[in-house]
């Protein structure tokens, strides 16, 4: 059936069943039946929209090419006829209402003075189930806050009476300028939380000088984000690698012929981890098309991860580094190492870097922070005598808030930092305008902290800068000032508008 053919609306709702079942995506028909129980979200959710427009439903939780990448060429039936659809009134639910209110009374974007000010905002205005996928972290959530809290293990050494009129926090990250000592990290599906999803990182990237990377599983096209960048803009690729090796190499080459400077190979995802908030939010759909599956094993509980992710190759391994050397020239990263053993293979593989990471603590629970690691890292490579070396780089992502966590990393030996959730949170919240403010208000912040620590340059924060001795000891408490904590007013987040409630 040729692809050019229009379609009606009322031919498409007449394929509305298991045994026929076609979908309206962005303007598109399709026949999905036999595609049915191959959906990594099951078919449950494809029969709700069995005969109807999907769209809404499909595009924040599937990259744009999704549906014509993976259906056959004789599965794309037309185009619908538009003028045949009947306009749906959406019914504005009562939690629509309530969030819809709560983004009018948002604090004004002056009054966001931290990243925690962004997350406070978004949780607050976001959609459950678009929360509970971005917020959410493996089994427990022991790592997720751990991430965080390792940093707070760490403590400055400030050198004084240096002149520190003048103070430079730009670096290069793979060769490449950045205005901050940190990049844009992967997060994906953007559109959950903000109609103009990833763009909007994009967007504000460009006006400040910052390194975004890509997600492969961004809601916006990997072509659709290129095309939005300012000239000369710089961006990573985040790569989820697929069973089908054609497809990841089509995939990194073409990243490559358009421009982009680095390969981050995610190494932690050989399968996803539990994140019991994104699945429970299963259980929230109603029964609509359950009817239907009678007899059939339908899995509810894999939420938006799982639906989006099962292509992910678990046979990934070192024997393959040589192969992605042989696809690309782009400079190769390993995103996910987590100890010094892993650090000195890479090393030895040939790579030109690596990410410390836990996947923002949605993986393995309990493993440790990049920050920990990153001591053992250097330690191990350093035994070697394979660090420092100008042509390996070491980041490290996971709990960054403030710039001083950030010059804890760099002290420690790291490059440079990937920041993720936190300019997530903003774009939810406040959308290219939050981004903005977010680098903003890393850029004062780094401006303050190099000058209170004595540093003038990037390459003045030493590792004499900090005392790290703490940092693997999970247990340390300080003690408890009773008279200080009696009279210290805590700080507040930024507030909403009573009156708009």
């Amino acid at each position: 059936m040729s692809n050019t053919r229009v379609l009606t609306a009322s031919e498409v709702a007449a394929h509305a069943s298991r045994e026929s079942c076609w979908i309206i995506v962005h303007g598109k028909v399709y026949d999905v039946t036999d595609f049915l129980d191959e959906h990594p979200g099951g078919s449950k959710i494809i029969l709700k929209y069995a005969g109807k427009d999907a769209t809404e439903a499909y595009e924040p939780i599937h990259p744009p090419d999704a549906i014509t990448t993976n259906l056959p060429k004789e599965k794309h039936l037309g185009a619908i006829d538009a003028s045949t659809l009947v306009k749906v009134v959406k019914e504005v639910t009562p939690e629509e209402k309530r969030r819809q209110a709560l983004m009018a009374a948002r604090p004004p974007l002056d009054n966001v003075l931290n990243m925690h000010d962004f997350e406070n905002v978004a949780k607050m205005v976001l959609p459950e189930k678009a929360w509970a996928y971005y917020s959410s972290a493996s089994d427990d959530e022991i790592t997720l806050r751990e991430n965080r809290m390792a940093y707070q293990r760490v403590w400055f050494r400030p050198r004084i009476l240096r002149d520190v009129s003048s103070v430079d926090w730009s670096t290069t990250i793979l060769g490449q300028k950045s205005s901050l000592p940190l990049y844009i990290s992967a997060t994906a599906l953007g559109k959950l939380g903000h109609p103009d999803g990833e763009l909007c990182l994009t967007k504000a990237a460009a006006n400040h000088g910052v390194i975004q990377m890509i997600a492969t599983l961004a809601s916006c096209s990997f072509d659709d984000i290129i095309d939005a960048a300012a000239p000369g803009q710089t961006f990573f690729l985040q790569l989820y690698v697929n069973r089908d090796r054609e497809i990841t190499k089509k995939y990194v080459q073409h990243a490559e012929r358009r421009g982009v400077k680095g390969l981050f190979i995610t190494v932690d995802a050989p399968q996803l981890g539990r994140r019991e908030k994104d699945m429970r939010m299963k259980f929230v759909d109603d029964d609509a098309g359950a009817e239907v599956q009678k007899g059939q094993e339908v899995k509810k509980d894999q939420g938006v991860a799982r639906a989006i992710s099962s292509f992910i190759d678990p046979s990934l391994s070192w024997k393959d580094i040589p192969w992605f050397k042989s696809i690309t020239k782009v400079p190769i990263i390993l995103k996910g190492i987590a100890t010094g053993e892993d650090a000195i293979l890479a090393y030895e593989a040939g790579v030109q870097g690596i990410v410390l990471s836990n996947h923002g603590g949605r993986q393995l629970d309990t493993s440790r922070s990049g920050l920990e690691v990153l001591v053992e890292v250097t330690t191990a490579l350093r035994r070697r005598g394979y660090f420092p070396d100008p042509k390996f780089e070491i980041y490290v992502d996971g709990g960054v808030r403030r710039a001083s966590d950030v010059l804890k990393a760099i002290a420690l030996g790291a490059k440079a930092v990937g920041v993720g959730r936190p300019f997530l949170y903003a774009f939810c919240a406040y959308g290219q305008e939050g981004v903005e403010r977010a680098i903003q208000l890393f850029r004062d912040e780094f401006e303050m902290n190099m000058r209170l620590l004595g540093a003038r340059t990037i390459d003045e924060i030493v590792p004499e800068m900090v005392d790290a001795s703490s940092l693997s000891a999970h247990t340390v408490l300080t003690p408890d000032d009773k008279l200080f904590s009696n009279t210290y007013q805590p700080l507040s987040l930024a507030k909403f508008k009573e009156a708009k409630l």
